[in-house]
């Protein structure tokens, strides 16, 4: 026997088999329950979300020999026959090459006669709106005056070329595209039944490949399963499809949250030497970036796909202001429609995550990278304040800015550096030391992740989570090691470790604690308000938690 492709095999053959479409599918069950049909009906959509299938389903519905009914036996002689695609009162017209008025003549000359086996005479027409503008006049004079023995089944992807006459005339039904969710749910229960072995990674890919038709997605299986010799692998879905996979992506984004140029120029090497389709990959990042939001503003929420990369995108949520992650999101779907206009493709691809760069938001104090300070530039140069907008929460204490007018020595005096207090243990205090070594952006960054567990000699040891540990990289661990070794006065070696437990060590984690304590109290207070009681109570008011924000300093 020859091989039917999956598309075909699995194609929906009740209306309860069918993959999303409920609001379509319970208003024609209703219609067929009642005996309350009307005698035109469109159905519109993208491609491969059921227009057809559903138009084949309502004409066995129509003419089932058990009767009408919302669920056609398909064992008769007439479901069969419709499924095999040779019921002769089901009349199939592709409006796509049966464009003329002598095409829809004949089909009108031919619906006045009775039914040869069913109840009723069906007409489905395909890609209705191609159909040219003499053959829809022809077509409305039945829509009009239609036989009682007579349905009309229209099927468009572009409704809006239809004429209003025949809007007018029918029962308009608009079908949605289907969700990965949805393709990816269908897809796993065909593969189980299949007996295919496959990896839960491919599926996602296919299912945000098929783009919201099933259809497609059901071809982009059978070429997956043909790629892979019978199997389904992540690695093969991705070649095949010219994707990457989410740990890139996030590459991409981990090099943009440092600010570091030659990391992400680094990043864009590795991802092009896939040779992926970069318009997809700026999907992706878009796609990983809206993830990132939703962490963001709607804690508790989680994706599809999300589980395998929850750590790094939390990590990411963390470095990312909210408000930068929507600049981001909009140059990265901008730089997506414009990729066709660019040189090539990479380079558009490139100029998109450069752009991102340019605009990542500096801090007081911090000049550009394109716009760095000459080494022989005295401190009041390098205190000009960058015309991008400082981050959130990174603001420069008052000791960390040097004085207007003041004389540069060629070394700091040691009589006029502050000295880092230190424990029991000999270790410096970090988050003091973070103070006097200046440790702002990207480094500020690095350091405020990390925890000083020990030292030995010249040697600090400080401790970073898994999820950070990419941002311990040169030159920003050499950088790091010349401000602290100045602010300290010898000569310092930083060893970076990963170790869970950083994760509540950190300052960036004890600030967090505060704010949310601090949150906590802002909110208790709200509550506690005289006067907000009085509102709830007097008024019915209510309090919007998003809105409360702890008064600073």
């Amino acid at each position: 026997m020859s091989y039917q492709v999956l598309a075909r095999k699995w194609r929906p053959r009740k209306f309860a088999e069918l993959v999303g479409q409920e609001h379509v599918v319970r208003a024609l069950t209703n219609a067929l329950d009642t005996g309350r049909m009307h005698h035109a009906y469109l159905f519109t959509g993208t491609r491969g979300v059921g227009k057809t299938t559903i138009a084949r389903i309502f004409a066995k519905s129509l003419n089932c020999e058990r009767g009408e009914s919302a669920d056609p036996c398909g064992e008769c002689s007439v479901c069969t026959a419709v499924d095999a695609g040779r019921f002769v009162d089901l009349l199939e017209i592709d409006a796509a090459s049966n464009t003329g008025v002598d095409d829809v003549r004949e089909v009108i000359e031919n619906a006045q006669y009775a039914p040869s086996r069913g109840r009723f005479k069906v007409y489905l027409v395909d890609e209705v709106h191609m159909l040219s503008k003499p053959a829809f006049n022809a077509l409305l004079k039945t829509l009009e005056e239609p036989p009682p023995h007579v349905k009309f089944l229209l099927a468009t992807t572009d409704p809006q070329k239809l004429p209003v006459t025949v809007l007018s005339r029918c029962l308009k039904f608009n079908l949605k595209r289907l969700l990965p969710e949805q393709i990816s749910g269908q897809m796993r229960h065909i593969l189980g039944a299949e007996g295919i072995a496959f990896e839960d990674a491919a599926i996602v890919e296919l299912a945000r490949g098929a783009d919201g038709s099933l259809r497609d997605g059901l071809s982009l299986l059978d070429q997956a399963i043909a790629y892979g010799g019978g199997a389904l692998k992540a690695d093969d879905v991705r070649a095949m499809l010219g994707s990457v996979a989410r740990g890139q992506v996030l590459g991409l984004l981990q090099a943009l949250a440092v600010g570091q140029g030659e990391a992400l120029m680094l990043e864009c090497a590795r991802i092009a030497s896939y040779s992926p389709d970069f318009g997809g990959v700026l999907d992706d990042v878009a796609a990983v970036l809206h993830r990132i939001q939703l962490m963001q503003l709607v804690p508790g929420y989680q994706a599809e796909g999300d589980e395998g990369a929850g750590e790094e995108l939390a990590a990411l949520a963390q470095q990312f202001a909210p408000e930068d992650v929507q600049l981001y999101y909009q140059i990265a779907t901008t730089g997506r429609r414009d990729l066709p206009m660019a040189p090539d493709a990479r380079t558009g691809f490139e100029m998109t995550v450069l752009r991102m760069l340019a605009f990542r938001p500096g801090e007081v104090g911090d000049a550009p990278a394109a716009r760095s300070v000459p080494a022989r530039a005295t401190p009041a140069a390098a205190t000009v304040s960058s015309p991008v907008r400082p981050a959130p929460e990174r603001v420069s204490p008052p000791a960390a800015v040097a004085a207007p007018q003041a004389p540069t020595p060629v070394a700091p005096a040691p009589a006029s550096r502050r000295a880092v207090p230190t424990d029991a243990r000999g270790l410096p205090d970090w988050v003091a030391l973070i103070d006097q070594a200046g440790l702002r952006g990207p480094l500020g960054q690095l350091a405020q992740n990390a925890a000083l567990r020990d030292r030995d000699g010249q040697t600090l040891t400080l401790v970073l989570q898994e999820a950070h540990m990419h941002l311990a990289v040169e030159p920003m661990v050499g950088q790091m090691e010349e401000r602290v070794s100045d602010a300290l006065g010898e000569r310092i070696r930083l060893r970076f470790v990963s170790d869970a437990s950083a994760a509540t060590q950190t300052p960036a984690a004890r600030a967090a604690e505060a704010r949310d304590a601090a949150q906590a109290r802002a909110e208790q207070s709200i509550e506690e308000d005289p006067l907000v009681q009085a509102l709830k109570r007097d008024f019915g008011a209510r309090v919007v938690p998003q809105s409360i924000k702890p008064v600073s300093g």
